[in-house]
């Protein structure tokens, strides 16, 4: 049973099809917009909450992450976007494309797969509510900031720590494969790196929710589907004139994580550049230069 309808509605909304259901639900659920229909809908037609949210996040990251892999596949092979490469000498090739796809599928089944199973009973034990109406769009708006900042915290000091001995030896040299990297290959990486960084995705949100008990389902959907778009278009190998961090200075995009990838070292944080620029981590041949310059001018005032 759902805990978005009472059983007499739900039998009024009952239908063996997704589409029936869909049709009833908007129908019927007038006070609803439509993203909320179509969330009621969902629900409705499953009667399982725990199945519902589990092959919801399932489907959700499949979708999203494969479907914005492909436009960055076709833009690979199409020469016209060459001029906007980033390593315009390195395109990866198909089987490169192919052995990366089957290696992140691969993790997805067995990785990410159990987990997400199990999550509606997490979400019911600390409050995140599945139910509608949505809240307010700025109340998710705050919550999606508030997101974005902390886990690009986690994925800066979590990912600098992979960088150091036996870390990225035995770990995080996996990812670094590509030194090159493409869309597909965000998810390419050794499974305790995916539990570790991806922890800053998914902690926050539990985190937040236990303490305020104030988190929508929906509001987690959208941040995970915003957090899979960052990190597949920042793994892209494009800056475009029209790329985000032209517009808003302190985003990282794929100019900023494309350096990480070629040089090895530098520029650890996800989403942002203050880290990096703080902790003296940028990325670069000029960077380097001007970190060797000040530590010399240091050395001759001691």
């Amino acid at each position: 049973m759902t805990e978005i309808f009472n059983s007499t509605t739900l039998e009024k909304l009952a239908s063996p099809s997704l589409i029936q259901v869909t049709k009833n639900v908007f129908a019927t659920q007038n006070q609803l917009n439509v993203f909320e229909k179509l969330w009621a809908s969902w629900y409705a037609y499953m009667r399982n909450d725990s199945l519902a949210t589990g092959l919801l996040f399932f489907l959700t990251h499949e979708l999203w992450y494969f479907g914005r892999c492909l436009p960055w596949y076709i833009i690979d092979k199409t020469p016209y976007f060459r001029k906007w490469k980033l390593q315009p000498t390195y395109i990866p090739s198909d089987k490169e494309q192919w052995e990366c796809l089957k290696a992140v599928l691969r993790d997805h089944m067995w990785l990410e797969a159990a987990p997400i199973w199990t999550f509606h009973p997490l979400c019911k034990s600390i409050g995140i509510r599945v139910t509608v109406p949505f809240p307010a769009l700025k109340t998710m708006l705050l919550q999606w900031a508030l997101f974005f900042v902390l886990e690009d915290c986690w994925h800066y000091w979590a990912h600098r720590l992979f960088h150091y001995g036996i870390f990225y030896k035995y770990i995080h040299k996996k990812h670094h494969r590509y030194a090159a990297p493409f869309g597909l290959s965000a998810e390419y990486a050794h499974p305790l790196e995916v539990m570790s960084l991806g922890a800053g995705t998914i902690m926050f949100p539990i985190i937040y929710a236990y303490y305020t008990g104030d988190l929508h389902l929906f509001t987690l959907t959208c941040w995970i589907i915003f957090r899979l778009l960052q990190a597949v278009d920042s793994h892209s190998g494009y800056d475009f004139p029209w790329s985000l961090h032209h517009f808003v200075p302190f985003w990282a995009g794929a100019e900023h994580h494309d350096r990480h990838h070629h040089y090895f070292i530098g520029n650890y944080a996800s989403s942002f550049r203050w880290w990096d620029f703080f902790m003296d981590t940028e990325a670069g041949p000029q960077k380097k230069d001007t970190r060797e310059a000040r530590k010399r001018s240091h050395k001759k005032i001691q």
